[in-house]
């Protein structure tokens, strides 16, 4: 899927942790972040295309793919976006960028807010693909949306109750949820399906879990003392949103990207559902190019 990039295993600061991966091309480096359950090949329509312009960095989240996943700490440290952007920052710079651009997807988006945050030297810009920050979503809760994204609760409820129920059940849970549960769901070839249900272990599933409990814990009390601190993400910020997703249609990301960044170049709803790198490649490489091609 990436024939003309190199694949890397890069460890992080954390002992515990290596982030698996692939870099090629050539120009000013960016950085694309998955979402769950998904891997870096989530990008491979879009990322061969990136490599005419930019130096593409494509990585599996710990806890996804062939990253690391290492045991959940009681609090969940381990597997909050801060560490997740942490590992990030850890990869470029092993790979010599110091400074970059990131696009992120679902949890990659979240990784990638919460590094223009801690890293603001390092994140140049940053778009966003169909998500609303975490500190808005879990303080906006709606019946509507509850009911199309369960899996926040489900999922961080504590060790190990949604690891027990999703055991011996991943090939169905993978073709479930990215096919039909929930709104926008659909789209995805049967050989990136292959690839997402072969990373579906009992280990990518606990790290699953464990991200989405920091989501529901750490990483809201962060995000929250933040906003209460007036720190906001001051790069420049591109959303886009599925217009068919959930995100665009039970919230207004206009109104709630603007709480949480001081410069909102642009919302953009591109023709699909959440998926937008596997819906609608062309729609999503034209509009990431459009940003980052300064």
């Amino acid at each position: 899927m990436y024939e003309s990039f190199r694949r890397f295993d890069v460890q992080t600061s954390d002992p515990q942790v290596s982030i698996h991966g692939v870099v090629g091309g050539a120009g000013p480096p960016l950085l694309l972040l998955h979402g769950n359950p998904l891997t870096h090949i989530h990008w491979r329509l879009i990322a061969p295309r990136l490599a005419s312009d930019f130096t593409v960095v494509a990585t599996d989240l710990r806890g996804y793919g062939d990253s690391g996943k290492p045991r959940g700490l009681a609090d969940h440290s381990n597997y909050s976006f801060r560490r997740m952007a942490q590992d990030q920052v850890d990869v470029m710079r092993h790979l010599g960028f110091e400074r970059f651009m990131v696009a992120g997807h679902d949890r990659g988006a979240r990784t990638g807010y919460r590094m223009a945050l801690d890293h603001p030297d390092a994140v140049l810009r940053f778009c966003s693909i169909d998500i609303l920050p975490t500190h808005h979503v879990w303080t906006n809760v709606n019946r509507a949306w509850a009911l199309n994204s369960y899996h926040w609760a489900f999922m961080a409820q504590p060790y190990d109750f949604p690891e027990r129920l999703l055991a011996g059940k991943e090939e169905y849970y993978i073709r479930l949820k990215l096919g039909s549960q929930g709104m926008g769901k659909g789209g995805i070839s049967d050989e990136a399906l292959r690839e997402y249900i072969r990373c579906c272990t009992p280990e990518n599933i606990h790290g699953v879990c464990e991200d989405y409990r920091a989501g529901a814990t750490i990483d809201y009390e962060m995000d929250a003392a933040d906003l209460a601190a007036g720190r906001r993400i001051t790069c420049p910020v591109l959303v886009i949103v599925g217009g068919q997703s959930h995100t665009s249609k039970f919230y207004s990301y206009e109104e709630a990207w603007s709480r949480y960044v001081t410069n909102l170049v642009a919302c953009v709803a591109l023709p699909c559902g959440h998926y937008p790198a596997e819906q609608a490649p062309n729609e999503t490489y034209d509009t990431l190019v459009k940003f980052f091609r300064i």
